[in-house]
């Protein structure tokens, strides 16, 4: 059975990806942004990139309210924010997304993203596939899968992160973006730079070029949304404002 047919078929989807075995993290950095997949043998099979995120509680108690009695008896907690996964009732109020443009050789270009349940193709064009919209910020957050055996078939693709609803403070979010290669060292970028007001960011960019499969990363913040990246890195899309159903 494909892959595709095991997991579109309903129920819970389980993920039975290679992950390299590699027990270490390199985080990309303003320092050291550039990562080959190539030369780390990784560009073959199915790159996996997820998002996930965690607030502090803080951000949302009222000043005073279910701290003051904790902090008189120990005030050293005032310089520990409390933290909690984004989960439950705390994270309502913001609905990170991950998405996807890409540009294939032939020129065909798109995106993949929950926002007009635009969830792509792993065993065809675009070899993108998301694996659904999570809208309060399970623990296992959102996951897209690029099929680098179909690599020849890529010239670029740009992974973002958007605020959808919710307060636009990437800052305070602490979101993170993983991506785990078939071989080699898992690869972290943190979104936690100061960008107030900011509701989209550029996390990285997948390029085709002379060296093979090269992961750079960008962590560009803008004010809008898929067509300011849009400009930004220069796609020419077409873009629309759209909504999401109720839940």
């Amino acid at each position: 059975m494909s892959f595709l047919g095991n997991l579109w078929r309903g129920g819970s989807p389980k993920y039975d990806f290679d992950s390299g075995g590699a027990s270490y993290v390199v985080e990309l950095t303003k320092r050291n942004p550039v990562v080959s997949l190539t030369k780390q043998g990784a560009a073959v099979g199915h790159l996996r990139v997820n998002l996930s995120w965690q607030m502090r509680t803080s951000d949302f108690d009222e000043p005073g309210r279910r701290r003051s009695g904790s902090l008189l008896r120990h005030p050293g907690k005032l310089f520990k924010p409390e933290v909690v996964q984004a989960q439950g009732p705390a994270m309502v109020n913001v609905d990170l997304d991950l998405a996807c443009m890409y540009e294939l050789k032939d020129g065909t270009k798109g995106v993949v993203q929950p926002l007009g349940n635009f969830l792509g193709d792993l065993n065809g064009p675009p070899f993108v596939k998301l694996s659904g919209d999570d809208r309060f910020g399970s623990g296992s957050g959102e996951t897209l899968y690029v099929n680098l055996d179909h690599r020849d078939e890529f010239k670029r693709l740009l992974i973002f992160v958007y605020i959808y609803d919710g307060t636009p403070a990437f800052d305070r979010t602490h979101a993170v973006v993983t991506l785990y290669p078939t071989t080699g060292p898992r690869m972290e970028i943190k979104l936690d730079e100061r960008a107030p007001q900011a509701r989209s960011c550029a996390v990285f960019t997948l390029e085709n070029g002379k060296d093979g499969l090269t992961v750079r990363r960008e962590v560009k913040y803008v004010y809008g949304f898929q067509a300011e990246l849009d400009r930004l890195y220069g796609w020419g899309l077409q873009w629309g404002r759209g909504y999401k159903s109720q839940v």
